[in-house]
C-alpha cells in the first residue's frame, strides 16, 4: 500500500474505518465489529488554539451556562447542560456523520468491537430526524422480518423515537437474544406505517460467502461481502484462491446491502483484484493533501470480473466498486449505490465520552467524490416488483371485497410466487380469492380463499425463499450475462 501526502499519512495510518453511517448501529450494540464509520482514530482529546477571539467566544458559553444555572425556574442538571452544549455544536455542522457519544454510548460502541453481538442485525443512520435503515445484515432477524433499506423506524414497542439522537434511539431498539422489538416503520412508497416484529438474536459477523454458478458451460465464482471487518480480506483471499484453483472462468463480487467497514480490509481486497498497481482510493484531508492507496497486483486477472451494487452498498463497498470500474475497467451492475464519501475521526474526551467528527473525504481513482451521489452502475438492473413487497399485518384476516394497501401487497406476493391474482390494485376480487385458495391447497393449508395469519406467514416465507433463489435474482443473472459476453 502506498501513500502520498505527509499530513494525511499521519491521519490515515492510525486506523481508518469506513461505513455508510455515523455509527454502524447494527442495532445490537452501536458499531460493527471492528468499527463502522469512515473513521480515523485520533490520539488527542480535542484541544483549542487558545486565540483571543476563541477565548471570548467560549466565555459566552460560560456566561449562558451561568445564567441558566442561576436563574432557570426549575432545578438544572448541570451535566446535561454541558452534554447539550456539545451536542448543539455538532448539530450546527449539519453533518449526519459527526456525532457526540456520551460515556455510555461510547462504551457500547467500544464493546461492539467483537466477533458477534445481540440485536436485530441492521445498520442505521439518522436521516431527516428519523432512524433509517441503511442495510439489514444477511440472514439476521431484521432481514428475515422484512426490513429493507430506507425503512424509517418511528417507534419501538409503542415508544416513540421522535426527538432522540441516534445512539439513544438504538438503545431502545437493541436488546437481548430472544426478546422482541415491535417496530413501527415508514416505508417509501407506502402511505401507512407498517408494523414489523423482530425477534432479536445473536448476530455472528461472518462477512464472506462463496458459491459457484454454472452457465452456458462456464463456471463462475461468486463472492458476497456483507461488510468489511477485520477478517474479511483474509476470508476473501482464501475463497478467491479456492475458486482459482478450481479454474473459474469469471468472478462476480456482490456488495449489495454492504454498509462498509475497515478501509484496510477493502484495500487488501483491492490488492488482489484491482489491476496494474492502480489507485484503489484516495483520502483528501481538509488542507487538500491527498494520500493514495495503491493496489499491489501486477498485471490483470486472467478472467473477467463484475461487481453487484445497490442502494444499500455504501462507503467501503463504493470504494471497491469505483476502483474496479475506474481503475480496472470492470462492469458495475445493479442500482445506484448509497453515496457516502466522508471519513470520520473518533476523538476521545476526558470523561470517556467521544466525538465522531468528519475530517476528510475519500475519492475514487479518478478523484471523483461520490458523497450524496453514489457509484453509477454501468448496467442498471432493478429487481422484480415482488422484491419490494412489505410484511403482511398478520392480525387482520383479508377476504373478498376488501380494498387496501395490504391487499395490494398480498397480490404482489401472489404474482411473484406464480399465482395470478387477476389484479394488483388492492381490491380483493374473485380472481385474488382463487389465487389464495390455490396457494393454500398447494401448501396443505385450510382452503378458505382468505388470508389468515397462517397463510400470511407462509406467503412471506415462500416469498423470501423465492427472493433467495439465484434464478430470480435479475441483477445476478445480468452480471453472469456480462461475464459470458466478456468471454466471447
Amino acid at each position: 500500500m502506498q501513500f502520498k501526502g505527509r499530513t494525511v499519512l499521519v491521519l490515515v495510518a492510525l486506523s481508518i474505518v469506513l461505513s455508510s453511517v455515523v455509527t454502524m448501529l447494527v442495532l445490537g450494540t452501536p458499531g460493527l465489529a471492528g468499527g463502522s464509520n469512515n473513521e480515523v482514530s485520533h490520539p488527542q482529546t480535542g484541544q483549542m488554539d487558545g486565540d483571543t477571539e476563541g477565548d471570548l467566544n467560549f466565555s459566552k458559553i460560560q456566561e449562558a451556562y451561568d445564567i441558566i444555572r442561576s436563574n432557570y425556574v426549575l432545578d438544572v442538571n448541570e451535566a446535561e447542560l454541558l452534554e447539550g452544549a456539545v451536542e448543539g455544536m455538532l448539530e450546527t455542522l449539519d453533518d449526519p456523520y459527526s456525532v457526540y457519544m456520551d460515556p455510555d454510548a461510547a462504551e457500547q460502541f467500544r464493546s461492539s468491537l467483537e466477533s458477534s453481538f445481540e440485536g436485530i442485525g441492521a445498520e442505521v443512520m439518522m436521516q431527516d430526524g428519523r432512524v433509517t435503515i441503511v442495510a439489514p445484515i444477511r440472514g439476521a432477524p431484521a432481514e428475515k422480518a422484512g426490513l429493507r433499506p430506507n425503512d424509517q423506524i418511528i417507534s419501538v414497542n409503542g415508544e416513540s423515537l421522535e426527538g432522540l439522537d441516534l445512539h439513544r434511539a438504538v438503545l431502545k431498539i437493541r436488546g437481548p437474544k430472544d426478546s422482541e422489538a415491535e417496530l413501527e416503520v415508514m416505508r417509501p412508497g407506502v402511505s401507512d406505517p407498517i408494523s414489523i416484529t423482530v425477534t432479536r438474536d445473536e448476530i455472528p459477523l461472518h462477512t464472506v460467502y462463496g458459491e459457484t454458478i454454472r452457465a452456458n458451460g462456464k463456471t463462475f465464482g461468486m463472492i458476497e461481502i456483507t461488510s468489511f471487518a477485520q477478517q474479511t480480506a483474509q476470508d476473501f483471499e482464501e475463497q478467491l484462491m479456492a475458486f482459482e484453483q478450481d479454474g473459474i472462468d469469471g468472478l462476480v463480487i456482490d456488495v449489495r446491502g454492504n454498509p462498509g467497514g475497515y478501509l484496510e480490509a477493502v484495500s487488501e481486497i483491492g490488492d488482489l483484484i484491482v489491476p496494474n498497481e492502480s489507485v484503489i482510493t484516495k483520502i483528501n484531508s481538509r488542507n487538500g493533501e491527498i494520500a493514495s492507496y495503491h493496489s499491489t497486483l501486477e498485471g490483470k486477472k486472467p478472467y473477467p470480473i463484475t461487481i453487484l451494487v445497490d442502494n444499500g452498498s455504501a462507503s467501503a463497498s463504493e470504494i471497491l466498486a469505483a476502483a474496479l470500474k475506474e481503475a480496472g475497467g470492470y462492469k458495475v451492475v445493479g442500482q445506484q449505490s448509497f453515496g457516502k464519501g466522508t471519513v470520520q475521526s473518533t476523538i476521545p474526551m476526558g470523561d470517556d465520552s467521544e466525538i465522531k467528527l468528519t475530517v476528510a473525504k475519500w475519492l475514487t481513482p479518478d478523484e471523483n467524490w461520490i458523497n450524496g451521489v453514489g457509484v453509477e452502475p454501468d448496467i442498471k438492473v432493478e429487481q422484480p416488483d415482488y422484491f419490494h413487497a412489505v410484511p403482511i399485518d398478520t392480525d387482520t384476516v383479508y377476504e373478498r371485497d376488501m380494498n387496501n394497501s395490504q391487499v395490494k401487497n398480498i397480490q404482489l406476493m401472489l404474482r411473484g410466487l406464480g399465482y395470478d391474482p387477476g389484479r394488483e390494485d388492492g381490491f380483493y376480487n374473485e380472481a385474488t380469492e382463487r389465487a389464495v385458495s390455490r396457494f393454500q391447497q398447494d401448501h396443505s393449508l385450510t382452503v378458505s380463499g382468505k388470508v389468515d395469519s397462517k397463510t400470511a406467514a407462509l406467503l412471506q416465507e415462500e416469498l423470501l425463499e423465492a427472493m433467495r433463489d439465484p434464478q430470480n435474482d435479475e441483477q445476478l443473472q445480468k452480471a453472469v450475462e456480462v461475464l459470458l459476453q466478456e468471454l466471447n
